[in-house]
């Protein structure tokens, strides 16, 4: 298949490199930035541009970049590539931002977090397609197989629940992650140390009900830590606030009843 991205960010990295791999043709990679386009397109054999004017004929054209651009974007390439099936790669737009403007739309949606440094494990990362015509759903999933054993056909509003979902799972945990390492860098501890704690909880839901696997002095409402952990965080405002918010949803979540 021959295949063009428009963005040269963190998921079109790793997703022209993962298309590469498993056989399929990059033809060029767009970017405002052109040294951005050069970065990502030389190790793919890719033509790197910065002129929509200069898209040529593919099978698939993925516009990889942010939610807010999505929309621009479509506007401009339509009238280039008029015929071509166009999708996104993001889980919170729905497919009507792409549809107002192009008929051959779809998304096609990696559930991941993308670092430039870490590599990604695609053959477990779930994938989420979605088509406008039946008649490219075949080849979108053809495609979405070849990355991943795990498809599925969900809808734009099923999509936004797991975008919605991923961002409490995975933003807020590691802000989470990142308030822990404030305290204890204030004492000088060794951020390490929480490591294995970190690991075996991650690992309990995703064998177990998050809900049954609740711990700690919220849920035992053992009011004296709770107040002696906040009165540490005196000097950290924020910290304490959020202390206190989580603390009571844990509360309300197990007491409420």
């Amino acid at each position: 298949m021959n295949i063009s991205i428009i963005g040269a960010g963190r998921v079109a990295y790793h997703l022209a490199g993962q298309l590469k791999l498993i056989g399929q043709h990059i033809g060029q990679i767009y970017s405002q930035n052109l040294s951005k386009a050069q970065h990502l397109a030389q190790p793919l054999g890719a033509e790197a541009i910065d002129d929509y004017a200069a898209l040529q004929a593919v099978d698939l054209l993925i516009i990889a970049v942010s939610d807010s651009a999505i929309a621009e974007v479509i506007q401009k390439v339509h009238a280039y590539l008029p015929q071509c099936l166009i999708v996104h790669t993001s889980g919170s737009t729905d497919l009507k931002v792409l549809t107002a403007q192009h008929a051959r739309s779809g998304v096609l949606y990696p559930l991941q977090t993308f670092s430039l440094e870490r590599e990604i494990d695609w053959l477990h990362t779930p994938i989420f397609i979605e088509t406008a015509q039946l008649s490219d759903l075949d080849m979108l999933q053809t495609l979405a197989r070849q990355l991943s054993e795990r498809v599925y056909h969900y809808t734009s509003q099923q999509r936004l629940s797991l975008h919605l979902a991923a961002v409490f799972a995975c933003n807020f945990t590691n802000y989470c992650y990142d308030m822990a390492k404030q305290v204890v860098d204030q004492q000088q501890v060794d951020f390490s140390l929480l490591y294995p704690l970190i690991q075996e909880t991650a690992q309990k839901v995703t064998q177990h009900d998050p809900k049954q696997m609740q711990t700690g002095p919220a849920i035992r409402k053992d009011e004296k830590i709770l107040k002696l952990h906040q009165s540490l965080l005196n000097d950290q405002p924020q910290l304490q606030e959020m202390y206190r918010m989580m603390s009571d949803g844990i509360m309300q979540r197990h007491h409420s009843e």
